[in-house]
């Protein structure tokens, strides 16, 4: 009895208690109909916020959630937008969400707070999850009720996020979505790195102020890539000119870069320049003695400046000022560990833990991308999270995450979703938001895509190969990319597509994805010399294809079209060649290659095997100099044409040479010239192979065929290496 008794009482409270319960939660739509309202204040921010709920309410239910002015009465069921409340702990993009009384409650802790707070609510609360350019997921439901108790506050782990994606550029709610912000909301005139050559343009003052300008191996250099005189006053006064109207033309802005141009040791080397650099002990010191003043100058802005190659360690002794922030880069990092556990991460976290040590105010500009072959596999999944928080810990207030999320690279559209998810809260797992996209993205193909990337990272790891920037497909052909490898990732993609075959959106997906596979089977099969040439035809035809097909523009950060790359595949490494007279020739070298590749050098000429867009297979190179040398063929022959093939990659500070000259020899002695040619100086980004080639009206009996190439010895004033060596890279002679 006095069981029953109890059920009976505790079902009455439980009755009794329900109601309010009910009561308590927020109800939005019911059978398809509007119960409640949007109350939002006047404010950018916050009517962006609002319609941005209202649009997709209406997509989940069809129901239109009217917006009304903040003053509006509230009432059961409304979302009430507070605007920018000032709130202990509440950050500026930081938001709180609070249920009381069946009314839910947002309030900002400044900027895009308020819409931030509806992204959460609709990620976290209406199941909506947005993947990559108007592409996202929800369930429809005539049904949306919040529960009950809802207090969160969230504040971003960086002030400024930013990352690449080429859906930024595509759908406006992507970039809100994902809480990130593009340089010109930030900072004035959107200058905001490598910026010396936007305030005193060397085209405009280099004339008649030649010494505003770095000294560099014996002058001046007024390129647009030339550094400033940081020791000479009146660049100082003319960079405060400039800085002043720009302010003035943009008083809501407080924070503009004053940077050094993209370029490694074009720093101003005269005697002023150089004692501050000897006191300092840094090249970072003359600089920092520089945005110091500016500091001084405009004590109510703030100043970014890069901490970049050659500025990138630290001061001995000089102090950033509280209004100066310092950008630091990490582009000289291997990527196959975290920053932490090789010798590159360790060199670049010395210098974060020295500026660390003297500035509060950092700005971490990370590189997370094969630039020389975005649609290539990159695995750097793994490394994304300890590094962010190794950013975090070491006072870096900002954060820019350059993935080169161009259409087609590398798991561009999660890579992008899992770096702005750290960048919001950094203790998010990575392998949980890996999962999360893979099943959201590719539906029953997620696991398999999974696999992939786990399998392709391991497979990495397992090598013992660095990972950089700049890499090539063709360095990991023994490693992650070999054979057995290549093999198990194009099982776990065909059972993707099998998986999603019925889906097209799905299937789409995935092909896209397999796009870096496919690429990088090209490129090891132009370097390995592939024998099977039909199929090679069929492999490049389906990436042509493909790359059409899913609008991928650019294979490259120099914009080398896919089209132009396979038009270029065909015509150079799939065309039908004579054979090659000069086939393992032996090289004997007047003016030698650069000593690293020296050894390259004596069989990469004349081994048959052409070099792609990266310099570091199949090239040999020389670096501020002339380069000369003679090929032995072993046997005297008759000799009609003679062809070197040149990589232009300014990148790279690769250019093409001045000159070149060809003769030939019966005995190694008595040389008659055979050709010679200028070639024309080319500014051009793209990446490209020229070749100088040679016929004579009438064979010449020949054994020795002499090279003779005129380098151009000096990147010249419009290049981003002016002053310093130039190289110029051959990847094979051609005697036919």
């Amino acid at each position: 009895m006095k069981s029953i008794s109890r059920f009976i009482i505790l079902s009455l409270c439980l009755a009794l208690l329900a109601p309010a319960a009910v009561r308590a939660q927020v109800t939005l739509v019911r059978k398809g109909a509007a119960q409640g309202r949007i109350l939002a204040p006047v404010g950018a921010a916050e009517q962006q916020a609002a319609e941005l709920l209202r649009d997709f309410v209406r997509r989940i239910s069809g129901a239109d959630l009217p917006v009304v002015a903040a003053d509006a009465r509230p009432r059961r069921g409304d979302i009430i937008l507070e605007g920018v409340v000032p709130t202990p702990g509440l950050a500026e993009d930081g938001f709180r969400l609070r249920e009381s009384d069946g009314r839910l409650y947002l309030r900002s802790g400044g900027d895009k707070g308020s819409i931030y707070g509806v992204v959460t609510l609709l990620e976290e609360y209406l199941g909506v999850h947005y993947w990559a350019s108007n592409e996202y997921s929800l369930t429809p439901s005539s049904e949306i009720t919040l529960p009950a108790g809802i207090d969160r506050t969230e504040n971003p782990a960086f002030r400024h996020r930013q990352t690449q994606c080429y859906a930024i550029g595509e759908d406006p709610v992507y970039k809100l979505w994902f809480r990130l912000e593009d340089p010109s909301e930030v900072f004035a005139g959107n200058l905001w790195v490598h910026t010396f050559n936007r305030l005193l343009p060397a085209a405009r003052f280099g004339g008649a102020h030649p010494e505003w300008y770095s000294w560099i191996n014996g002058e001046r250099r007024t390129g647009r890539a030339s550094q400033w005189c940081l020791t000479n006053d009146e660049v100082f006064e003319a960079a405060c000119t400039q800085l002043d109207s720009i302010f003035r033309a943009h008083p809501d802005r407080r924070l503009i870069s004053v940077s050094q141009n993209d370029g490694n040791d074009t720093y101003c080397h005269c005697p002023s320049c150089m004692r501050v650099i000897e006191e300092e002990g840094a090249v970072s010191g003359l600089y920092i003695r520089f945005l110091n003043r500016l500091a001084e100058r405009f004590p109510d802005k703030e100043f970014s400046t890069l901490a970049y190659l050659f500025t990138m360690h630290p001061p001995k002794h000089v102090r950033p000022h509280r209004n100066v922030n310092i950008m630091l880069c990490d582009i000289d990092c291997d990527r196959e560990v975290p920053l932490t556990e090789n010798a590159s991460g360790r060199e670049f976290m010395r210098a974060l833990e020295g500026w660390s040590a003297i500035s509060d105010n950092i700005f971490v500009w990370d590189y997370g991308i094969n630039f020389d072959n975005m649609v290539a596999p990159f695995p750097n999944f793994h490394i994304l999270q300890p590094n962010i928080r190794q950013f975090l810990d070491h006072h870096a207030t900002m954060h820019f995450s350059q993935i080169g999320g161009s259409k087609g690279g590398d798991f561009s559209e999660m890579r992008a979703y899992v770096v702005s998810k750290l960048m919001w809260n950094p203790q998010q797992r990575v392998d949980s938001l890996m999962r999360s996209f893979t099943d959201g993205y590719y539906g029953a193909a997620g696991p398999f895509i999974y696999d992939y990337e786990r399998t392709l990272e391991g497979a990495l790891l397992a090598s013992g190969q660095r990972l950089w920037i700049y890499d090539s497909p063709v360095s990991h052909k023994d490693g992650m990319l070999n054979a057995a490898c290549r093999k198990r990732y194009n099982v776990l993609f065909d059972a993707a597509e099998r998986a999603v075959a019925g889906d097209t959106t799905l299937l789409r997906r995935v092909r896209r994805a397999r796009l870096p596979l496919q690429y990088a089977e090209l490129e090891i099969a132009r370097a390995e010399g592939w024998q099977d040439k039909e199929q090679l035809r069929g492999m490049l035809d389906l990436f042509e294809r493909r790359t059409a097909e899913f609008g991928v523009r650019t294979l490259n950060e120099r914009n080398n079209s896919p089209a132009d790359y396979c038009a270029l595949y065909r015509s150079r490494y799939l065309a039908e060649r004579p054979a090659n007279l000069a086939s393992e020739a032996t090289v004997q070298w007047i003016l030698p290659p650069h000593e690293r590749y020296r050894a390259l050098g004596e069989r990469a000429l004349t081994d048959g095997c052409f070099g792609g867009s990266t310099f570091v297979e199949n090239w040999v190179g020389w670096e501020g100099c002339d380069g000369a040398f003679v090929l032995d063929l072993g046997r005297e022959c008759a000799v009609r044409s003679i062809e070197t093939d040149f990589l232009h990659q300014l990148g790279a500070w690769i250019l093409l040479p001045r000159r070149v000259r060809y003769a030939t020899s019966v005995d190694n002695e008595r040389f008659v010239p055979f050709g010679e040619r200028r070639l024309e100086e080319d500014q051009s980004v793209e990446v490209k192979f020229v070749g100088v080639k040679f016929e004579a009206p009438t064979p010449v009996r020949a054994r020795y065929i002499r090279v003779e190439i005129e380098g151009s010895k000096v990147c010249p004033s419009w290049h981003y290496g002016v002053g310093q060596p130039s190289w110029f890279f051959i990847d094979e002679i051609g005697v036919h």
